[in-house]
């Protein structure tokens, strides 16, 4: 991988992972925003369960892919991140909020790129593979 592109990706596989972890935390606090009133009222009337319940789950998820992002399997939370932030874009949609939509959109596609950038050779793929320094110094 072209070493120039080794802050770039470590910038947005932290911003990405970091985005997540605390927008789950932030789920059971509602400190950032009040998370249920983004819930479409179709999306709430599917639920088998109060919206808050529901919250807490995606929660759960969130702080998983952040963690997965961050540490244990990049590629594979980059991948969950970009369809599961399609899925909030389009109930962000059915609610009426387009202008996050739109956000939640551009966030997937980045998602996305930093899930096919860990598939380049010389990317670092989890916490496991190798320090950042060493990692990066393959060169074009």
């Amino acid at each position: 991988m072209d070493a120039r592109l080794a802050t770039p990706l470590r910038a947005l596989r932290l911003a990405l992972g970091l985005t997540a972890t605390l927008a789950g935390l932030d789920k059971y606090f509602n400190i950032l925003a009040n998370w249920s009133s983004y819930v479409s009222p179709a999306a709430a009337s599917w639920l088998p369960f109060a919206v808050p319940t529901f919250m807490a789950i995606v929660g759960v998820v969130e702080i998983a892919v952040g963690v997965a992002i961050l540490w244990a399997a990049p590629r594979i939370g980059a991948y969950v991140a970009s369809a599961w932030l399609l899925l909030v874009a389009a109930n962000l949609v059915l609610g009426g909020h387009f202008d996050v939509a739109v956000r939640d959109v551009v966030m997937s596609i980045a998602a996305f790129t930093l899930a096919r950038a860990c598939e380049v050779p010389g990317f670092v793929t989890s916490r496991f593979d190798a320090t950042w320094s060493t990692a990066h110094k393959v060169t074009a």
